[in-house]
């Protein structure tokens, strides 16, 4: 067999696997709608909700976060401002190690 005809068989393998990964992807991609995921929920809710104990404790503490929701808001502000200021000091730490460094350099 000639390079051309070699050439010729590996595209067309290519081509095929190409559609059989278009068609596996299409699959997919039909089962991430909306509408598929919320009837796959929906079908195994019931079942696998009460028979899993894992589930339950993250309904309780759920439930507890909800009822003491005034705190939880608190400390989310808090958080909030914490990152902010760790990011200005670290925008403001690069400034300075790049004056340093500008500094250093022989003119």
């Amino acid at each position: 067999m000639s390079r051309v005809g070699q050439l010729e068989a590996r595209r067309l393998a290519l081509l095929a696997r190409c559609d059989q990964q278009r068609f596996e992807l299409a699959y997919r991609v039909r089962q991430l709608t909306p509408g598929a995921l919320l009837s796959r929920w929906t079908r195994r809710a019931p079942a696998s909700a009460a028979n899993h104990p894992l589930r339950w404790i993250v309904y309780l503490a759920t439930l507890i976060v909800l009822l003491r929701e005034r705190r939880l808001i608190g400390w989310v502000e808090r958080l909030s401002v914490g990152a902010a200021l760790i990011s200005r000091a670290a925008v403001f730490l690069r400034l300075f190690r790049r004056l340093q460094a500008l500094r250093g350099a022989p003119r």
